[in-house]
Order: structure tokens, then C-alpha cells, then sequence
């Protein structure tokens, strides 16, 4: 087994690709990976599609969050059901600013998250987070017509719609000016993920750590998380990030968080 370059009680981050690694991915047995793959879609030079993590991510756990652009899903779709996943749901990160690669399209301001699992969806942990966001929902906002019998109540009244089952479109601000990564997700929305698939003291993986944002998101919750980064510079801003994050308010209500 190799040297963990960052722990601490809930966090394991190593130092290296995780197909050097597999051997610590299975003793992980991770309830779920959340994970940021590689798009293959820039000239960055780690920016290259790892063939055959979907099949090494079937063998070690049953659920997969994967990030991602539409045309990254199309162009491995082949891949994801080779490996025998389902598509369980989707989910749009929306950002407040983004990226245009060409001046005659669209300026991409949304990633997608989703959701793949193997066997039976009902073996799998699942607790979708809510939101205490419910609009209040107007009974009567002006008398009843005389016809309608006496009327007992004030002439506006209305009832707390309470808890909403979280949308699917999320929007949160993105990293730019503060992210150490290039394609740095805010630990907020990787919360979503390690919340809604994995117990609280269930253990999450990420293939492709980058920031750390699915580690701090699931020390925050009290999940255990096991991570891998194969660039050193990386890893060591990470492994710093670690190191100062604490305990923060979290945004969302998520059934079982610590």
C-alpha cells in the first residue's frame, strides 16, 4: 500500500494515478465515486480522456457521479454502458459566468452532473437533499363572494409550502479568481453528490481529485473520502487546502449530515 501524501481522520489523498492505486480503490469499497474525469476537450496537457476508468469504477462500487459537458457523455457513451452503467439522473451545474470556445456559438455558462449506477437502484444508498425554499402558496387573497356563506378567516391568507425536493438545475457561482485548479468545482455543489449517495460515515472516492473540492465536501458532511491526483503541484496546493479548510455552515439540508 502506498503513503498517503495528505490524511487526517476522514481524508485520504494520494499522490499518483489511481490505475497504480487499484488495489486501494477496492479496499476502499466506496459507496459511491464523484468524480471529475478528464473532458478531453482542451489543449491543457493533462486534459486527456483516461480509457477504461469507467470499467475500473464499475469494479470498485455500484454508484458514480460523473462530471462532465454533453459532448464528453456522447462521445463515450459506448464506454459507460460497456461497463454496465445505467443513467439513474442528470443535473446542471449553472454558472454565473463561463466559456466560449467558438466566437459563432453559444457561450457555455452550464456543466452537467450525473448520476450512473449498476444493478438494482434500490440497493444503493439515495436521500435527495431539499431546500427550505418552498414558496408560500396563496389560499384566498380577496374576500368570497357573498353567495359563498360567512366568511371566518382574513380576506389574505396563505400556508408555508415547507421543504422542496432540491431542483435540478443548481446555480452557484463558479471558481474563477479563487480556484486552484483549472476546472475547480465549489465544494458546495460536490456536497450535493457525497449527501444524496453516500451514509454519513460511508466512504466516497474520487479518480481525478484535482482540488480536493469532493474531500472537503465530504469531511464537512462526516463521510470518509479516498482520493487520487497524479500531478505533485497539484497535490500539494490541495494537500494545503486540506490542511486549512475547517468546518463550515452548510448551504443545503441534507437528511443525515453531520
Amino acid at each position: 500500500m502506498s503513503t498517503p501524501y495528505y490524511q487526517d481522520d476522514l481524508v485520504t489523498l494520494y499522490l499518483g494515478d489511481y490505475r497504480d492505486h487499484l488495489d486501494i480503490v477496492d479496499a476502499a469499497h466506496p459507496d459511491a465515486i464523484v468524480t471529475d474525469p478528464p473532458y478531453g476537450e482542451t489543449s491543457l496537457d493533462w486534459d486527456v480522456w483516461v480509457e477504461g476508468w469507467l470499467a475500473d469504477a464499475a469494479r470498485a462500487t455500484s454508484n458514480l457521479w460523473c462530471f462532465g459537458s454533453f459532448r464528453m457523455f456522447m462521445e463515450h457513451v459506448a464506454e459507460f454502458r460497456a461497463a454496465g452503467w445505467k443513467l439513474a439522473q442528470d443535473t446542471v451545474w449553472e454558472k454565473h459566468n463561463g466559456s466560449g470556445f467558438h466566437a459563432d456559438r453559444f457561450k457555455r455558462v452550464h456543466e452537467f452532473a450525473v448520476q450512473f449506477y449498476r444493478g438494482e437502484w434500490g440497493a444503493l444508498h439515495n436521500e435527495p437533499p431539499t431546500t427550505p425554499d418552498a414558496i408560500k402558496r396563496v389560499v384566498r387573497t380577496k374576500t368570497r363572494p357573498t353567495q359563498m356563506g360567512a366568511i371566518d378567516k382574513a380576506p389574505f391568507t396563505s400556508v408555508d409550502g415547507g421543504d422542496r425536493l432540491m431542483r435540478s438545475v443548481i446555480r452557484l457561482r463558479s471558481m474563477h479568481g479563487k480556484a486552484i485548479n483549472e476546472t475547480e468545482k465549489p465544494v458546495k455543489l460536490a456536497q450535493l453528490y457525497v449527501a444524496s449517495s453516500v451514509p454519513v460515515g460511508g466512504t466516497v472516492v474520487d479518480l481525478f481529485a484535482g482540488s480536493c473540492s469532493t474531500g472537503v465536501a465530504a469531511r464537512q458532511l462526516g463521510r470518509r473520502a479516498v482520493l487520487f491526483e497524479k500531478r505533485e503541484s497539484q497535490c500539494e496546493k490541495a494537500a494545503n487546502r486540506l490542511e486549512a479548510e475547517t468546518e463550515q455552515p452548510l448551504d443545503f439540508d441534507f437528511g443525515g449530515a453531520a
